[in-house]
């Protein structure tokens, strides 16, 4: 019995032997990579910063500090460091120019100061050409400059030295994208969203691009897709609806702008721009009401933006006349009905035939038979739907039209006006010219 309990004792002491060894030298292995590091990045801080203070211009100091923060990307605090390095290298050749100047121009970049970084970093790729570090930053730098013809063959180049970097795809698209090199744009930018599908910014600019190079169906896709974004939603909204306005899907294109509409925080001219075309949209689908509410909006913000007081002005004409909004809204088929009984308007006190209808681009014209108890004549009316003004050889191209058809008389009538010169013209001619006055005084006879 004595015997197994000494055995038992052994046993346990060796374990806890054992386990205090292993303890001491896991806890070694553990300082070594934590505590000489700290150790030693405190030691280069406190006796650069000393030998600093006898010495700014201590070159062992300043050298050894700089790249100390320049690992750990404090930029600001290396770059004045880099600075003094700098100003120091034309009596210490010792300093390597080209090193410092990287670093330096990598500093500025990072500081968001990229014109001051682009000559220095000029500087270190005269010195080494094949840098990925000198082509990459200073391609950057152009970039955020706003020079992006001359960014992308930099940051091409740094793709070449390096075909394995990650992340160099993304400003490669952006700055092909930004020089309105759209086609070659999309296959960095698709290389980019492999690597980080959560980038926003190029999904949003390869849809850009394929709607420049006409993949519309494709660039639909994503836009629908952004829409709800709340970065790139908006305006992703806006060509969504763009794109369906052209293609006559004029329901879709105003639920696009709606959807573009409902969220927060929109930038003023995307707001702006929204509105116009969702109130574009809604006046062609026969919604001035609500069209109208949208123009209100512009001018509540930017009173004078594009045409909105004169599509207001006229608009609200129109909502309060319905017969003018078929005179200029409607489809043709209502267009035709409505010029019918103008033209009976016209000679309400006579009997009228109407002998044919010719429907020609937003154009009608008219020719019948009116006939009472005092005279018959053959008369032609062609009815305007444009609203600006008609100019000498339209109605020159009326006369002629009187000609051939042997007409007695010709009626031109217009929403909006007719030019001085085409006054003019009808001076004994069997022509009538009816401005918007007298048509609003029709149209308002007409049930």
């Amino acid at each position: 019995m004595d015997e197994t309990l000494l055995s038992v004792a052994i046993a346990v002491i060796s374990i806890l032997f054992f386990s205090s060894i292993l303890i001491f030298f896991t806890s070694r292995k553990s300082s070594s990579h934590s505590g000489p590091r700290t150790r030693n990045r405190a030691s280069i801080i406190r006796d650069c910063t000393k030998k600093l203070s006898h010495n700014p211009q201590n070159i062992q100091a300043l050298t050894p500090l700089a790249d100390l923060y320049y690992s750990e990307h404090l930029w600001d605090k290396a770059l004045p460091l880099y600075e003094t390095l700098a100003g120091l290298s034309a009596r210490h050749t010792e300093i390597d120019i080209g090193d410092t100047s990287l670093k330096q121009g990598v500093c500025l970049v990072k500081l968001h100061k990229p014109q001051e970084a682009a000559p220095l970093l000029l500087t270190a790729l005269k010195v080494n050409p094949d840098s990925y570090e000198a082509n990459f930053y200073l391609g950057q730098a152009l970039y955020n400059a706003g020079d992006y013809e001359k960014a992308i063959p930099l940051m091409k180049k740094a793709l070449s030295i390096n075909p394995e970097t990650q992340g160099i795809f993304q400003p490669i698209g952006m700055a092909c994208y930004k020089g309105h090199h759209f086609k070659e744009s999309v296959q960095y930018l698709r290389r980019a969203l492999d690597e980080n599908p959560e980038d926003k910014e190029s999904l949003f600019a390869m849809a850009d691009a394929m709607q420049e190079c006409g993949f519309n169906d494709k660039a639909l896709k994503i836009f629908s897709h952004l829409r709800p974004d709340p970065k790139f939603g908006a305006q992703s909204s806006l060509y969504a609806g763009i794109i369906h306005g052209k293609m006559q899907q004029l329901d879709k294109a105003a639920l696009d702008f709606e959807i573009g509409l409902r969220l927060q925080d929109i930038p003023q001219e995307i707001f702006l721009e929204l509105n116009y075309r969702l109130a574009a949209c809604y006046f062609r689908i026969n919604k001035i009401s609500a069209g109208l509410d949208c123009l209100n909006k512009i001018q509540t913000v930017v009173p004078a933006y594009k045409d909105v007081s004169q599509l207001i002005a006229r608009y609200k004409e129109l909502n309060q006349n319905s017969n003018l909004q078929i005179y200029l809204t409607s489809g043709t088929s209502d267009f035709v009905a409505l010029c019918r009984n103008l033209v009976k308007v016209f000679h309400s006190k006579s009997f009228v035939k109407i002998v044919d209808v010719a429907v020609i681009t937003d154009t009608i014209e008219i020719l019948c038979e009116v006939e009472n108890a005092k005279w018959e004549d053959k008369e032609i009316f062609r009815f305007y739907r444009n609203s600006g003004s008609i100019g000498e050889l339209f109605i020159r191209d009326f006369h002629a039209k009187i000609k051939d058809t042997k007409c007695d008389k010709g009626y031109c009538i217009t929403s909006g006006t007719f030019s001085e010169e085409a006054h003019k013209y009808i001076d004994g001619r069997p022509i009538d010219l009816i401005e918007k006055p007298t048509l609003m005084k029709m149209l308002k006879v007409i049930s």
